[in-house]
């Protein structure tokens, strides 16, 4: 592995070690549930909005490091934005871990790059972005990667 492939695993790890924003969020008036059945991976979704922003959010549950990794970055990145730009970044993450965008707009999340490499992994990278959608939706449906 290259020097940037070794530093893109060292900070996926460390975000699953020890996750950002990870617990619930007593003053959520959003809630969403996400499961890869595949893998293995759940998360629980509390977010608090107020009118158009995402003030703050918190996330628990279990899964890989990919998934657990994703859902620590995603939480800090979308962190005071609005909706839309939260939809967004989420479409631009998509996009390079499906292998049909660029790393270079998205900050930290570049290091899930090189998922686009295992397209078995798209779901564990993008659980918690669907789940933060159906979250800011209110759809109280259980999101599911299947």
């Amino acid at each position: 592995m290259n020097e940037l492939g070794d530093l893109y695993q060292e900070v996926i790890l460390d975000h699953y070690r020890k996750p950002q924003n990870f617990g619930t969020l007593p003053d959520a008036n959003r809630t969403a549930q996400g499961d890869n059945p595949l893998c293995g991976d759940r998360i629980s979704l509390t977010v608090r909005v107020n009118g158009d922003r995402i003030e703050d959010l918190r996330f628990q549950g279990s899964g890989c490091a990919i998934s657990t990794a994703s859902a620590s970055l995603m939480t800090a990145g979308v962190k005071g934005k609005t909706k839309a730009e939260a939809e967004s970044l989420f479409a631009r993450f998509h996009e390079m871990v499906t292998g049909h965008g660029q790393r270079d707009d998205l900050g930290k999340l570049a290091v899930f790059a090189g998922v686009a490499e295992f397209p078995v992994r798209v779901k564990c990278a993008t659980l918690s972005w669907h789940t933060l959608r159906a979250a800011l939706a209110g759809s109280g449906e259980i999101v599911s990667t299947e």
